[in-house]
């Protein structure tokens, strides 16, 4: 049902003006996003259109996070009561509309995320072995991963006896997913996007002055080496090998003089010399708001921890009793729409660049086996699928973040109800009157309206006790990747551009990104 005509009216400007806009921005974003990093030479059309849908939908689905808010705080007046158009209950079911979106956005992620991303991926893994055999395997694969998720999704049902707890359960386990990789790559990279801005890198023709010295010293060990063959004598293994070693080494060394010299006379190291100061600016900015959230992130858990009803309950707040400073922006910002909107997105495009950060810096591994390298232009069809997926899951889990930093502009964003409050003279009742006290979980249901959000983020309670915990892990690797990024000397100014095991044909696709 529709909310009376004066209501709709007022909903209707901000909706038709911001929303699409938000939509045609986070295509556009994600887009330029994957095109930056895949590989010029091994680009795939699905796994590309495949990437940039699966980080759209969940920047999509986080984008509804303040429009919940905004709507059930629409509902109420700044005295605690509720407007004309939403006195009625059936008139509050325009919260619906979110809830549909969520089932819709959630449902499409699980698709993605057990179906689809898996199917593509494979697919490639299996078109590189290029037999006969491929379009049977690939037939097996996308089967398999059908019945898997069939039989998963009919054994939640039948646990739950509703789909909205059956797809919170699925969204909240690949929430905790995402807790561990934000653990992992956000915050690292929370304090090592800011430092790295700050400090710089080196300078190239500094750079290719010691990669020269070094190809002579190569050079010279390799003619030593071959001199003792001279006569006609055979190489002992060890020389064999150490031949080798070093053949491999000067080629390295050549690939990065040539990546050195394109670099020294590109434009757009010009361009970044140039901006130098500003990137320190950026720097200071994000290493002050990286700290802006550890503090407030651990305000509110110790808040947990102090004042909470315990690990049962997954550690819920009755009321706010130590207050942070996002906690109490949001709110103030929400009464102007859509300021909130802003600085909501704001931290999402935070925590997207710095776990690409993190990401880039330390590559995509499975317990210590490094599976990925993520480097721009030079980023394989399955690392993209993969990278994609972990910025997937940690979107997902900056929906619970923005919640430990104000749980209370995430439940109830500024709704306030009305209580009773009793004057005495003598200790004999004098005056009765109602306030206005702010929405919290120990509000009446009738009085306050949940959104759709919390519904699905805190269904149960072990959920929200394994995020309490992994808070306090993001807060002691954030600390820890600081105390690391500060001892680090200079990046190099093609880090990560050059290894041992590229090939040659990896230099040409430099010359997209420097002429």
């Amino acid at each position: 049902p529709e909310p009376a005509p004066a209501a709709s009216a007022s909903l209707r400007v901000p909706r038709r003006c911001i929303f699409p806009c938000v939509f045609q921005a986070i295509l556009i974003f994600c887009w330029v996003y994957v095109r930056k990093y895949q590989s010029r030479r091994e680009s795939e059309v699905i796994s590309t259109i495949t990437a940039i849908f699966a980080l759209a939908v969940a920047l999509i689905t986080s984008a509804l996070l303040p429009v919940d808010i905004f709507l059930v705080s629409y509902m109420k007046n700044p005295n605690g009561t509720f407007k004309v158009w939403a006195d009625a209950n059936v008139s509050r079911q325009i919260e619906d509309t979110v809830l549909y979106g969520y089932y819709t956005l959630y449902s499409i992620i699980l698709f993605c995320v057990f179906l689809w991303i898996p199917f593509v991926y494979f697919y490639y893994e299996e078109k590189d072995e290029d037999d006969g055999n491929t379009s049977m395997k690939w037939q097996m694969n996308i089967c398999s991963d059908t019945s898997t998720v069939f039989s998963t999704s009919s054994f939640l049902f039948c646990i739950f006896a509703d789909g909205l707890t059956a797809l919170s359960f699925s969204i909240s386990s690949l929430t905790v997913i995402g807790m561990l990789a934000a653990i992992t790559y956000t915050a690292y990279g929370m304090s090592a996007l800011p430092l790295n801005l700050i400090k710089g890198t080196t300078s190239a023709s500094y750079e290719r002055l010691e990669n020269t010295e070094d190809i002579e010293e190569v050079e010279q060990h390799l003619l030593r080496i071959k001199s003792k063959c001279g006569d006609g004598r055979p190489l002992s293994s060890r020389d064999r090998r150490t031949l080798h070693q070093l053949e491999e080494r000067l080629r390295t060394l050549r690939r990065r003089e040539r990546h050195l010299e394109s670099i020294e006379k590109s434009w757009w190291t010009k361009a970044c010399e140039a901006i130098r100061p500003l990137k320190i600016v950026w720097g200071v900015f994000f290493i002050i708001v990286a700290l802006l959230f550890t503090v407030s992130l651990f305000l509110s858990n110790l808040d947990k921890a102090l004042h909470s009803a315990g690990f049962d309950s997954g550690f819920i707040i009755l009321g706010t009793n130590l207050t942070n400073p996002l906690n109490m922006l949001l709110p103030v910002l929400q009464r102007v729409f859509p300021l909130d909107y802003i600085l909501i997105t704001t931290i999402v495009m935070y925590f997207i660049f710095t776990s690409m950060a993190g990401i880039r810096n330390m590559g995509i591994w499975f317990f210590w086996t490094r599976l990925y390298k993520i480097r721009r232009g030079k980023t394989r069809p399955q690392a993209l699928l993969f990278l994609c997926m972990i910025l997937l899951l940690i979107v997902l889990h900056t929906s619970y973040m923005i919640y430990s930093l104000a749980p209370q502009y995430v439940m109830y964003g500024s709704q306030k109800y009305l209580v009773q409050s009793n004057k005495t003279i003598d200790g004999q009742p004098w005056n009765v009157t109602l306030v206005s006290k702010d929405c919290d979980a120990d509000a009446p249901e009738d009085q306050c309206i949940v959104t759709r959000t919390y519904l699905f983020l805190h269904k149960f309670w072990f959920f929200s006790a394994a995020y309490y915990f992994g808070n306090w892990a993001f807060i002691a690797v954030f600390l820890i990747g600081l105390i690391v990024s500060c001892c680090k000397g200079k990046k190099s100014v093609i880090e990560g551009e050059v290894d041992d095991d590229d090939s040659d044909m990896s230099d040409d696709e430099l010359s997209v990104y420097y002429h």
